[in-house]
This record gives structure tokens, sequence and C-alpha cells, in this order.
């Protein structure tokens, strides 16, 4: 899964979900008759809404701006406020008015599809403003509060990278403050996570309640470049602990305490989206956005019980095979229980992702043509999120000076299971999440809001190919991890049926725990923390399996039209050559490929 694609982006637009669903007809043909004239100012008209998009994404995120070139960015955080963001919204609803006023018939191929990611985009933080998504700045997993320390995470290589720092510290309060302006905002109107998803949730909080010295925003004065005389290290330090003592420390306490005697007892009880302002229409978008696709819950939700019937019956196969006696129930109990499949220590399980990783890293040539030049590492999720957080993700860099990581979770190692080890890595590294966005950020010719922007269906469903690709490649030899990998295609399609029950067919939460447990071999910790994930993140899991159904039926097709001359390197290419795009646009995309190979063949 992803959701850390540019964690400096969090707060404003990463965190927040698509409502209205990008057009999902199919991009249209360029016009024979158009005028050379007619198309040139289209496409002017075009590149001036990108480029003011690209400034209003600027304005919104200082850290962004800053790498961008900005420098009167540096040391600035996120301005919340409600006229800011109002702001905001009303340049933003004026592009997109706009926007719709272009012929797309008179645009090129490239810039129809830009126009209509484009407009997809700016309808959905239209519609997000409008169904008040600034009131939740949190979820199950976590929150603004563990977001934000990613700007401990910046350059400090000059005396200047620490002053913006310090700036950044000073700016803490205000940063907080408008964040719980907005949680009180919530309250007041009934939007808010359901408050059994919460529970916990204060420890997320207290993580970051140590000593100064312990704490990761002091960590930057703790080290310094060499060309640091010492009383330059010794005044920067002196000022480093005033601020992380008197400032960012209280923050913390004082969020701790709102959470735990405001926030936490008055939330929401109905787990459902129905139960919020605008709550079915809103949850109907959610599919449609997630999916990319004219999709209802209720066809979502038969998908769904159409492929666990299928995944459950080739799971019973590996049963059989391995001459197991008992019930389905009962070998999945065996999977949770038996130690001979639980390391023992984090630094066992972080040896074993990255024995896989290394794998995986090899069978790249064979399966692709172009690989990116970002490398990855492998770290475990911080600890301060790590209770509730999900079993594994990547986590990429907005710098060229950085790799990408893909987080494994080293919490409760009793409840992560070697078997599904060759699936997540698979899904999270490569040939998954790593390479897709790796690749997206270095096609230079996209315009800036394609090459950091993530469509879920494209994204998270080529993820879950990834998985299915390691299969060709000669992964999941053993049994138990095979097992594995179809613990994780079940999980992602008993998404299909909880996260639509809960929040369309009136399902209770103990049902959709029920459903996931007696249908996957995942950890009943596991169980929990993803099934509170879709309760607080609706519509988002729907994005796997749709994304990889079309996936996979797209190069079924490539491989029955183009016979012996198909090749997996070029179709792979091709899938990911233009970035993250709606599943409308990915089907040209693969419709063109298969013209083109058959006019070279």
């Amino acid at each position: 899964m992803h959701k850390l694609l540019l964690p400096s982006l969090l707060a404003i637009s990463l965190s927040a979900c698509q409502v209205t669903p990008i057009s999902t007809q199919a991009t249209q043909p360029e016009s024979t008759v158009e005028s050379p004239l007619t198309i040139g100012i289209s496409d002017a008209k075009l590149k001036a809404i990108v480029e003011a998009d690209w400034q209003i994404q600027l304005d919104s995120n200082p850290s962004q701006a800053f790498l961008d070139g900005d420098l009167t960015a540096a040391g600035k955080l996120a301005d919340l406020s409600p006229q800011h963001l109002a702001s905001l919204n009303l340049r933003k609803q004026q592009l997109l008015d706009e926007l719709k006023t272009i012929d797309s018939a008179s645009l090129t191929k490239e810039d129809k599809i830009n126009a209509q990611i484009l407009q997809g985009q700016l309808q959905n933080s239209v519609d997000l403003f409008k169904y008040k998504d600034h009131y939740l700045p949190i979820t199950a997993e976590s929150g603004f509060h563990a977001y934000i320390s990613s700007i401990t995470k910046a350059k400090f290589a000059t005396q200047a990278d620490y002053q913006h720092y310090i700036a950044k510290l000073n700016a803490l309060p205000r940063y907080f403050a408008q964040q719980i302006h907005w949680l009180k905002q919530g309250l007041s109107t009934g939007i808010t996570p359901p408050k059994v998803t919460l529970k916990g949730f204060e420890d997320s909080i207290s993580a970051f309640m140590v000593p100064v010295e312990e704490s990761g925003y002091f960590q930057p004065f703790k080290h310094y470049p060499k060309h640091f005389t010492q009383a330059q290290q010794d005044e920067l330090t002196a000022q480093g602990k005033a601020l992380v003592e008197q400032k960012v420390l209280p923050l913390y306490q004082a969020f701790y305490d709102f959470m735990t005697k405001e926030y936490i007892p008055n939330a929401r009880v109905d787990i459902a989206s129905a139960s919020l302002p605008y709550g079915i229409e809103f949850y109907e978008n959610r599919v449609r956005y997630y999916t990319t696709l004219d999709m209802s819950a209720d066809e979502v939700h038969q998908l769904g019980l159409k492929e666990v019937k299928r995944i459950r019956g080739e799971m019973q196969e590996i049963i059989d095979e391995l001459g197991f006696e008992g019930s389905f129930a009962d070998f999945l109990n065996f999977l949770r229980t038996d130690p001979q499949f639980y390391p023992k220590t984090a630094e066992e399980l972080l040896k074993e992702a990255a024995y896989i990783a290394k794998k995986a890293d090899a069978m790249l040539p064979k399966y692709f043509g172009k690989l990116p030049r970002t490398p990855y590492g492998i770290q475990p999720v911080p600890a301060e999120i790590a209770p509730k957080y999900t079993t594994g993700r990547y986590s990429g860099s907005n710098r060229d000076d950085q790799p990408g990581y893909y987080w494994v979770n080293t919490y409760a190692l009793d409840k992560r299971p070697l078997y599904e080890m060759e699936a997540l890595t698979l899904h999270e590294a490569v040939p998954g999440h790593h390479l897709q966005i790796s690749l997206n950020k270095e096609l230079t010719n996209l315009p800036n809001f394609r090459r950091y922007s993530y469509i879920s269906a494209f994204g998270e469903g080529w993820g879950l190919y990834s998985e299915y690709l390691g299969l060709e490649a000669g992964f999941y030899q053993d049994p138990y991890s095979n097992f594995g990998r179809l613990t994780y295609e079940m999980w992602r399609a008993a998404r299909l049926v909880v996260d639509t029950g809960m929040h369309a067919k009136g399902w209770s939460r103990q049902q959709a725990l029920d459903f996931m447990a007696s249908n996957t071999a995942l950890s009943m910790h596991n169980v929990t923390t993803e099934i509170d994930r879709y309760i607080s993140w609706p519509g988002q899991a729907l994005s796997y399996k749709i994304g990889e159904l079309t996936i996979k039926r797209l190069r079924a097709k490539a491989e029955d039209e183009l016979g012996e001359t198909f090749d997996i390197r070029a179709f792979h290419d091709a899938l990911l050559e233009n970035g993250s795009v709606p599943m409308s646009v990915l089907e040209q995309q693969i419709n063109d490929f298969i013209l083109k190979q058959k006019k070279s063949s």
C-alpha cells in the first residue's frame, strides 16, 4: 500500500482522498479536421492552467515550494487557517471552471490525458473542501502530529539549514493550533473518525513525549557537519534544546490531553460513512474515484464475493496438498499460532525482508526494459506509529539525494508471519511501489502535477499485480509462502466486501472482522488494524483488486492479440510509461501498445 509518496505534502493533499471520480470515458481520438491554430490555442490555455495549478500546490506546501526553488519558503510550515484554505479552494474552483471550457477535441493526445487527470485532481480538491475533509487530519493509523515530524528528515549541511529548521520548530505551535481548530470543528459537526477506531490512538502521541535528548526533533542537534566550529555547535544545541523542551514537547502533551479528555470520548459512534454529512453521496463518489470506474458500491460488493469464492478454492488446494487434517479454520489457526512461522527478533524480520528484496532486484531485468535510478532501503515502521500501523508500506522521497524506503512493521513480532513476507516485499518494494513511483518521478516529460501524483487504482493495482508477477518469477516455492500470497490476494478481495459492507450495506465492525478473519491467514492484530483503517478511510481499500483485475485483463488481451510476438518487458514498460493514470487511460495506452506492436512485427 502506498500513502507516503511525499511526506511533506501529507498535511494538505495526499492525506486527503478524492471524492468526485475522474472521468471514466476513454480518451477521445484526435480529430482529423482540427486546424493547427485551434490546437495551439487550446494547448496554450491548458498549459497556463497547469502552471497556475502547480503554483497553488506550491502556495499550499512550503516544503515543496522550497524544493522547487522558492528560497522564501524555507523555514515555513503550511498555513491551515480558515482564510487561507478558503482562498486556495476558490482559486481551484476558478481553475476548474476555466479548464471545463476547453474543447478536449482540440487538444493533442497527451494533453487530453493531462486535462482529464488535472480536472479530476481539481474536482477532488474542491469536493474535499465541500465535504470538510480538513476536519479530519487524523485516521485510525496516525495523524498530523506524526507526519509533521518528517521535518527532521531535512538536509542539514549549512548554518542556513539549521536556521530553517529552527524556524519550523517555532512555527509548530501555530500549526498544531490550526489542526486542533479543525478537529474541534469536526466534533461540533459530527465529522470525526468513529470512536472505536481511535482506541489506543493516544499511544501515537505519547510516543513523542520523551526526554529532550531522546526526541526525534532534537536529533539534528546531535550531529553536525565537520566544518561547523565548536562555538556554532554549542549555540545551535542550546537553541534546539530550549525549543524542543519549551515549545515542541508541550505541544504533544496538550494534544494528548485534548484527544484523551475531549476528542476521543465525544467522537461519533456509528462506523458507516452514511452517518457523515453527505454520507451516502460521499461514499458512492469515493467508490467511483478509488476504482476510477463507473461502479456502484453494490457492484463492487458482488465482485468481491465472487473473487473471495475463487481464491478460497485455490487456498483449499494448498491445504490438501500439504495433507493437513482439519478444517479451513483449523489451518488458519495453525498458521496464526505455530511459532515456526514467526520471527524471534526485529532483526530477523528485517533481514528476511532484505533477502527477499535482493532476490526481487535480480528478477527485474527479465521483466522490465526500463528501471529507475533511485535505490531503496529497508527500515522498520517508526516506533511512534507502529502499534496501529499496517504491516508494511513504501515511503518515497521527494529529494534526489535520498532513497525510497520499504517500511516493515516490527511491532508485535508474533503477529508478523514470515509466510507473508514474499508477497509484502514484492508489493511494497520491487517490482511494486518503489519501481513504479520512482519511474513516475523520472518522467520529466510529464507536468509536475502528474509526476508527483498518485492514482490509487493504478498504484495499488500495480502493487497487487506485482505480487502475482512473483509467481511467474519463481517466488513462493514453499507452499506456506504461496498460501501467504493467496492470503494477501484474499485480503484484497475481502476488502471489496467489507468496505462496501460497512459503509453501504449496514455491516457492523464485528461482521467485517469475522469475514476477514475467516477468509484470510492474517493475524488477528492485522485484521483489526486493517478493518479500522477501512472504517476511517472509506473507499481506498477498493483500489487494489479493481486495479489488479484491470491490469491482468489488459495483459491477457495483449497476449491474445500479439501471440508469439508478445514481449513481457515491452508490455510492462508500456504500462508504466505514462505514470499513474486512471484505468480508462491505461486501457487506451495498452490498445495503442498492441497496435504499435502489430505494426512493428
